[in-house]
């Protein structure tokens, strides 16, 4: 059971299009999905909101304490409310994931991932699930940084938007417990069916020829 959902993200306008606040954008959502509003949490150093949900406690944060320092909000949260590792999810952009596709998995390496490895220092715990949103990689290491810094193109953002979306609709799973139907929920994508080509009969008829 998720009693903790965090979004991963930097603060300020400059940053708010790019890829990196992917997890930002994903809670964002989620607010919108339970009514919630995000405020200002000084003791917590980021956006909070808290709600009941079947006589549970639910948390959404999303720490404005910069990428880098993430843990710093998660886990002074975690701490304070006896939130344990495997309560809390961690949305955040996914540089081997295509835009338009989500995984769930629990624990593993952060993989570099800033904002993963300093929760990972701050819980002493990897044992928390990650909600990884794929942004897609640059092709090149060398141009990682300035690739998660930047505004996905038009058609990135629609397909990462839409696989927000589709994710937040195993929030109910997420908040029972019930871990493996919420990753059937999200790694199941059906892309959308053509349409079929309309009847002869309802086709405008050719212009007589000249």
């Amino acid at each position: 059971m998720i009693k903790l959902f965090v979004g991963l993200g930097n603060p300020g306008s400059e940053y708010e299009a790019t890829r990196h606040n992917a997890g930002f954008w994903w809670l964002d959502a989620l607010a919108r999905e339970l009514k919630l509003t995000l405020v200002p949490e000084k003791s917590y150093w980021g956006l909070a909101a808290r709600t009941q949900i079947g006589g549970q406690t639910l948390w959404l944060l999303a720490p404005q304490t910069f990428m880098n320092l993430s843990g710093k909000s998660v886990g002074a949260l975690a701490k304070f409310f006896k939130i344990k590792p495997e309560e809390i999810l961690v949305a955040h952009d996914e540089l081997d994931i295509e835009p338009g596709q989500v995984k769930l998995k629990k624990g593993g390496s952060h993989a570099g991932h800033n904002g993963l490895r300093d929760i990972h220092a701050q819980l002493a715990s990897a044992d928390y699930w990650r909600l990884r949103i794929g942004v897609g990689h640059p092709g090149e290491k060398s141009e990682v940084v300035n690739w998660v810094l930047k505004k996905p193109s038009p058609d990135h953002r629609q397909a990462i938007e839409d696989s927000i979306a589709r994710s937040i609709r195993a929030v109910p799973q997420l908040l029972g417990g019930d871990m493996e139907k919420a990753m059937a929920l999200i790694h199941t994508h059906k892309p959308p069916r053509p349409k079929p080509p309309r009847p002869a009969a309802l086709q405008a008829p050719e212009p007589p020829a000249a």
